[in-house]
């Protein structure tokens, strides 16, 4: 039904007018382009694709996102991201069942997981409230430190961590009669987590509490002078972000079907800021899109390397150049590189007659 026949008799209604759309439609059809491919991926890729390259780049950008709030929206560059995700991996190790029986407990899932995200988020608050009193290269440099001390204490700590070996059979919950580590059940599922983890990140930057944090980004001063507590602002978005990267160090460990030290190793650690850096770092999707290109080239460029007489160890060498690239010629990631080459294409056609300038 249109405005004109809602209206009251004797209105003036312009009957071309339209009603305003509803969320449905203001989404823009490439989202829908890219749902309908996403969802449809397992009818044409094999299970390597789904189980290794898109699994693996949900995870990436499920812990890559996090630092994106942080950075992006609260100006604080983190390099904790990574163990605060190892941390809920060895919490559901240990709290849960897994191989290593002598020292994980068994309890059941709905009591593992949540307890990870609880333990992961205080983890993130207290090294949260340490790191936010500093700005700059201070603030990287202290959670760092942190994250180090989180590696050497989880490789030399026998008694809970297990020391080297970490844990092995960490495997999900055989829930509804579905073995979620199966390719296809496990893409579903870091699908449906990466998409949860993009809403909540979008919604939350709209709310009163994101747009308050990205004034206390802006000018903390000024927020300051307007009564909002800068400090508990900077340490809420560290407890917020570390939902994020405890769903993708959960779904990393059952991945890996093992989690370890080496996996929150500082190497690990560098790789999320690259990851962030790449795709780029003021909007969420940009997470996803450095993890799909890390993963890419993580995945192929041994083979690619192999093939023209290259140690396939040098695959390192390939991402440090192309984290070089974009940090040079466009700081805004890959994303940044897209939108200008729109505006370009967009400034060569004539706006009222769509014709190519």
């Amino acid at each position: 039904m249109s405005l004109a026949d809602q209206a009251p008799p004797g209105a003036n209604i312009d009957p071309t007018r339209t009603a305003t759309p509803n969320w449905i439609e203001r989404i823009p059809h490439a989202w829908w382009a890219a749902a309908i491919i996403l969802c449809g991926m397992p009818l044409v890729a094999n299970n390597f694709w789904l189980f290794q390259v898109m699994g693996w780049t949900f995870i990436l950008g499920m812990i890559a996102v996090s630092l994106t709030f942080l950075a992006g929206y609260g100006g604080m560059v983190s390099l904790l991201q990574m163990s605060i995700a190892g941390l809920a991996g060895y919490m559901v190790a240990i709290l849960g069942p897994s191989g290593t029986t002598t020292i994980s407990l068994g309890l059941s899932w709905w009591i593992a997981i949540p307890a990870a995200f609880v333990i992961a988020a205080l983890f993130a608050t207290l090294s949260g409230a340490l790191a936010v009193r500093t700005e700059g290269i201070y603030t990287i440099m202290i959670t760092l430190a942190i994250a180090a001390a989180f590696f050497y204490f989880t490789r030399q700590n026998y008694t809970i961590f297990n020391g080297y070996s970490g844990f092995n059979l960490v495997l999900p919950p055989q829930l509804f009669g579905v073995n979620w580590r199966d390719p296809v059940p496990f893409y579903y599922l870091c699908l449906g987590s990466a998409a949860l983890c993009y809403g909540a990140v979008v919604y939350v930057s709209r709310s009163p509490f994101g747009l308050a944090l990205q004034g206390v980004r802006d000018n903390p001063r000024r927020m300051a002078a307007l009564g909002f507590n800068v400090t508990a602002h900077r340490v809420a978005a560290h407890a917020f972000a570390s939902i994020f990267a405890s769903v993708g160090g959960i779904l990393l460990a059952w991945q890996n079907a093992q989690i370890a030290p080496g996996t929150i190793g500082i190497p690990a650690a560098i790789d999320i800021l690259v990851v962030a850096v790449v795709g780029g770092m003021r909007r969420p999707l940009g997470a996803f899109v450095g993890a799909f290109i890390y993963v890419i080239l993580q995945v192929f460029s041994p083979d690619v390397l192999g093939a023209f007489g290259f140690s396939a160890e040098r695959f390192k060498l390939i991402i440090g150049i192309g984290f070089l690239a974009v940090v040079l010629f466009s700081p805004d990631g890959v994303l940044g590189l897209w939108d200008r080459w729109r505006a370009r294409a967009q400034r060569r056609v004539d706006p009222l007659t769509g014709a190519p300038r």
